[in-house]
C-alpha cells in the first residue's frame, strides 16, 4: 500500500495495489483468504468520513484479522507485503496497537482533495538525505558493512548467503529473501515432463516504503518479459527526496536488469537466459538479519538453503550418467541423456567455466538433465555476477570438498546438539532421584 506523505490512501489507491498483488498471487484469494479482510476493511474506509480514532479502530480489525490468517498464508509474499501496509497505515496516523476493534460507523464522505503535482522520473530530484545512502549513514566509528551475495540459477542451483551450494527441486512458488526491506519470491517450473529438475520462469521483488527515501515498489519479470520499470512504469523509488536511491538500470533489453538500492547498499542482478531467469544479490550482513520480530526465517532459500527433502544430490546423478555413457559406449557407442554424455556434457562446460568449481559441476549437471545449452550460459553468467557482487575474491570458486565439509559441520553440530540434550536428561533425572 503505497501512501502519499501524511495522508490516507483513498480507496483506489489501495485498490490499485491490491489488484496487481492478487494479479500475480492468484493463490492468495485461494488459499490465503486475505482477501476477506481486505475486502472488510475497505468497507469500512472507503466511502466514509471516519474520525482518527475510529480510523484507527478500522486499521485495527484489519490487522487482527490478517493476524488470524498468519499460520495459513506462511511465506506468502502478498499476504507479508499486506501485513507491512498496515504496519505502514498504523505508524502514519500514530495508532496504538491495543484498543477497540469493532466496526466504526459509516458517515458521508467529504469532498475528495485536490490530486497532489505529479513529478516524473526525468524530473531533477536531489540524492536524497544520508539515511537514504547506507554506507553514508553509518557513524565514523562503526565497522565497515560485510557484505553477503546469493544467487540463485539453472535448474536450479543456489549459493546462499552463507556460500552454501544447492542444487534443488523446489517446484512452485519459493521465497528467496524477506526481511523489514524488501521480500523476493520465484516461481520455478519443470524443465522437462517428470523431471525433477525445474527453472525459475517468475521473479517478484518488494521494495518496502522506508522513510523519506522510498515509497513501496514491485519489480516483476517473467520469462520473455524482463522490464525495464517497475510494476507501476516508474524507475525510482518515487516521488520523495531519495527517489533516485532505487533506481531500475537496463543494462540489455530484455536480457539484463540491474536493480540498486542505496538506501539499503544493495545491488540485484536479474537476467533471462535462455527460456529462465536468474537472481543475484549483493547485501550488507546488517540487511540481510533484519527480520522481524518473532519471524524465525526458517522459509527463506538465500538465508538457509533449500528444505532437506527439496535437495537433489547432483554427485550421485553424475555418477550414474558416468556409467550409463560408460554403458551406452560399450553397446551403441555415444548415445547420452538428452543429447549429452557426462564426457560431452564437460567439453561444453569447459568451454566457458575452465575451472571445475560447483559452477562447473552444476553446469554438466544441467546440460545431463535437460539437455538445453543455454544453462551452459546461466552457470557462466551466475559466476559472473558473483565476480561482481561477492566482496571476498578468495570465495569466488566453491568446490566439491567446501560442500562436503559444510554438510559436515552441520552434522557435528547437530550432534553437539543432541549429546548435550541427553546430557542435560540424565543430570535432570539424577537430580529428581
Amino acid at each position: 500500500m503505497v501512501m502519499g506523505e501524511g495522508g490516507r490512501p483513498s480507496a483506489l489507491d489501495v485498490c490499485r495495489v491490491l489488484a496487481v498483488f492478487f494479479a500475480l498471487f492468484p493463490s492468495v484469494s485461494l488459499q490465503c483468504k486475505v482477501i476477506k479482510c481486505t475486502t472488510e476493511y475497505l468497507a469500512i474506509t472507503s466511502n466514509s468520513a471516519l474520525g482518527e480514532e475510529e480510523y484507527c479502530t478500522a486499521l485495527r480489525a484489519y490487522k487482527s484479522c490478517v493476524g488470524r490468517l498468519a499460520r495459513s498464508c506462511r511465506g506468502d509474499l502478498a499476504y507479508h507485503s499486506v501485513q507491512h501496509g498496515i504496519e505502514d497505515l498504523m505508524n502514519q496516523k500514530n495508532c496504538s496497537r491495543e484498543g477497540p476493534t469493532f466496526q466504526p460507523r459509516a458517515r458521508t464522505p467529504p469532498p475528495p482533495p485536490p490530486p497532489p503535482p505529479v513529478l516524473t522520473d526525468s524530473q531533477e530530484r536531489s540524492d536524497g538525505p544520508e539515511v537514504c545512502h547506507y554506507e553514508r549513514s553509518l557513524t565514523r566509528t562503526s565497522a565497515p558493512p560485510n557484505y553477503t551475495h546469493c544467487g540463485f540459477f539453472g535448474d536450479p542451483h543456489l549459493r546462499t548467503f552463507g556460500d552454501d551450494f544447492q542444487t534443488c527441486k523446489v517446484e512452485g512458488a519459493w521465497p528467496l529473501i524477506h526481511n523489514k526491506f524488501l521480500s523476493v519470491q520465484v516461481t520455478n517450473s519443470p524443465v522437462l515432463p517428470g523431471s525433477l529438475a525445474t527453472a525459475t520462469s517468475k521473479l517478484t521483488i518488494i521494495f518496502r516504503n522506508f522513510q523519506e527515501c522510498v515509497e513501496q515498489k514491485m519489480y516483476h519479470a517473467e520469462t520473455d518479459d524482463l522490464p525495464a520499470a517497475f510494476a507501476d512504469g516508474s524507475k525510482n523509488g518515487g516521488d520523495r527526496y531519495g527517489a533516485n536511491t532505487l533506481r531500475v538500470v537496463e543494462k540489455a533489453p530484455g536480457q539484463h536488469v540491474e536493480i540498486q538500492a542505496k538506501y539499503i547498499g544493495t545491488t540485484i542482478v536479474v537476467r533471462q537466459v535462455g527460456r529462465y531467469l536468474t537472481f543475484a544479490v549483493r547485501m550488507p550482513e546488517e540487511v540481510v538479519n533484519s527480520v522481524e520480530e518473532g519471524d524465525t526465517q526458517d522459509l527463506y532459500l538465500c538465508l538457509h538453503g533449500c528444505p532437506a527433502n527439496q535437495r537433489i544430490d547432483f554427485r550421485n546423478f553424475r555418477a550414474r550418467a558416468a556409467e550409463a555413457t560408460q554403458g551406452a559406449s560399450r553397446t551403441r557407442g555415444d548415445a547420452g541423456t538428452h543429447g549429452f554424455t557426462y564426457k560431452s556434457a564437460k567439453a561444453k562446460c569447459k568451454e566457458r567455466l575452465p575451472v571445475e568449481d560447483l559452477y562447473f559441476q552444476s553446469c554438466v549437471f544441467d546440460l545431463l538433465s535437460s539437455g538445453d545449452i543455454n544453462f551452459t550460459m546461466a552457470a557462466f553468467y551466475a559466476f559472473e555476477d558473483v565476480k561482481m557482487l561477492h566482496s571476498n575474491s578468495k570465495r569466488y570458486h566453491i568446490y566439491e570438498k567446501d560442500a562436503l565439509s559444510s554438510a559436515a559441520q552441520g552434522g557435528k553440530h547437530f550432534l553437539l546438539v543432541l549429546v548435550f540434550n541427553l546430557l542435560a536428561v540424565l543430570l535432570c533425572g539424577a537430580a529428581l532421584l
